[in-house]
């Protein structure tokens, strides 16, 4: 069990409110605002978010476990990279970070400076499966769309050091036995190098922040 202070970061159209009903069941956890989700700020980059990031670790006096979610594997991925002696591990729910020199958020064009959430006919299937009317209807009404200066931004890494990190896998929509085959098979190269690999099975959908955030802080508090 973790006694070191836990970082969350959202995906896109999230901001940090996203994880209140995680921190409200997990000791020793925040929310990281990211620039560009949550803050009013259109012009925010991808450097921006990870400076966000890089100042809440440094402000804590020992070591961090961080949390992305989704497309922000990357993120918590990029902070472990920059920041290799004070991340005592990364968590990674719902999705696997870029190699070096690969496009944050590649999937979907932006429209006007921003990338939209589309709407949950892209999500139909395990994504969305536990996700009721009202959740939907409030996770499109809130949902931010995020600047293309954070979507297209570039993945920066360069110290090896990062894969002695231990990483942990939470497999919400998928299965841990999937994701063993993506590793294995190439596809998550970055987590294929890393050294310590857990894979974590939660009954979910892509958000389990907002389905079973219970179940969640229970699994986070346990690595």
């Amino acid at each position: 069990m973790t006694t070191n202070r836990i970082l969350l970061l959202g995906g896109l159209w999230l901001d940090a409110s996203a994880w209140d009903g995680v921190v409200a069941n997990l000791e020793d956890a925040v929310a990281v605002t990211l620039p560009g989700q949550g803050d009013g700020n259109t012009a925010a980059t991808l450097d921006d978010q990870v400076a966000a990031v890089l100042a809440a670790v440094d402000a804590e006096p020992g070591p961090v476990v961080v949390v992305g979610h989704s497309g922000a594997c990357s993120l918590a991925w990029m902070a472990a990279d920059a920041r290799p002696e004070k991340v005592a591990k990364v968590v990674l729910i719902g999705g696997f970070p870029w190699a070096d020199g690969q496009q944050y958020f590649p999937f979907i064009p932006p429209t006007d400076g921003a990338v939209r959430f589309p709407g949950w006919e892209a999500f139909e299937g395990p994504d969305s499966a536990d996700i009721d009317a009202d959740t939907r209807a409030s996770f499109a009404a809130a949902a931010i769309p995020v600047p293309e200066g954070v979507t297209g931004g570039t993945v920066r890494l360069g110290d090896d050091r990062r894969f002695d990190i231990p990483i942990v896998v939470v497999c919400p929509e998928f299965s841990p036995e999937q994701a063993r085959g993506w590793i294995d098979s190439g596809d998550a190269p970055e987590v294929a190098r890393a050294k310590h690999v857990e894979l974590v099975d939660i009954d979910s959908g892509h958000w389990p922040m907002l389905t079973r955030p219970a179940e969640l802080a229970r699994v986070l508090a346990q690595v």
